[in-house]
């Protein structure tokens, strides 16, 4: 055994010269879990930003249609215009978001998460020409506007199945469900109606969604903390 010169102890090889223990499992576990949870953070999107964006998004824009289609049945024009600015702003954000967060990836991640992000601009790309489509047909205006609502409202529903699928993100695909619903009820409860349902079951359904991401992001930090994992320790 050697001797140590400060203490006049002799030490074990291989073990700490002052007699400790090293490491404590509890400590090298949640070492190990904020590492994980810092890489995740910065690679994937962070749901409570996609659901805040898009939830003002439809809060906004349809509050605005059905404020001034109560009277007439018919929106004004400008208010057609600031949910198409939410709309097209969300989705820039979207793009801009997940392109952002899997930039620094390489491979599969990487080419994943960018084509999330321009399958948005797809999408509602194609849905702008089919309404430019029907409206050329001669559709009714009240056919035009139920069928614009739904159409987006199954786009994102749809996109954010896709996207919980792809990043294993249940809440993704939970609201995206609920989307789906959301449009469904809105096609049956009739102009004006129609956008008062995409505003409060939509876009509150996002918002409620961004309320749940924070408090699971908050309790899976706290259950990474030095202080959980020191009682965690204590307990066991």
């Amino acid at each position: 055994m050697a001797t140590d010169p400060t203490s006049g102890t002799s030490a074990e090889p291989g073990r700490p010269a002052d007699g400790g223990a090293g490491l404590d499992p509890a400590e090298t576990l949640r070492l190990i879990r904020q590492q994980q949870e810092a890489a995740r953070d910065a690679t994937e999107p962070d749901g409570r930003l996609l659901f805040g964006a898009w939830g003002l998004a439809w809060l906004i824009g349809y509050l605005a249609m059905w404020t001034t289609a109560r009277e007439t049945g018919s929106p004004e024009p400008w208010a057609g215009w600031v949910l198409a600015g939410c709309i097209v702003g969300a989705t820039t954000f979207t793009i801009v978001h997940s392109v952002t967060r899997t930039a620094g990836l390489r491979g599969d991640s990487a080419r994943i998460g960018a084509m999330y992000g321009w399958t948005w601009f797809l999408a509602f790309t194609a849905l702008g020409v089919m309404l430019g489509a029907m409206g050329a047909a001669g559709a009714s205006p009240q056919v035009m506007a139920i069928a614009a609502n739904g159409f987006a409202c199954v786009v994102v529903g749809l996109m954010y199945i896709a996207g919980g699928l792809l990043f294993e993100e249940i809440r993704m695909a939970a609201v995206g469900g609920w989307m789906l619903v959301a449009a469904v009820l809105a096609a049956f409860a009739g102009m004006p109606n129609t956008y008062l349902v995409m505003a409060v079951a939509g876009g509150g359904g996002f918002l409620a969604m961004a309320v749940v991401e924070q408090v699971f992001r908050t309790r899976r930090r706290s259950a990474g903390s030095p202080g959980r994992a020191e009682s965690g320790g204590q307990r066991a």
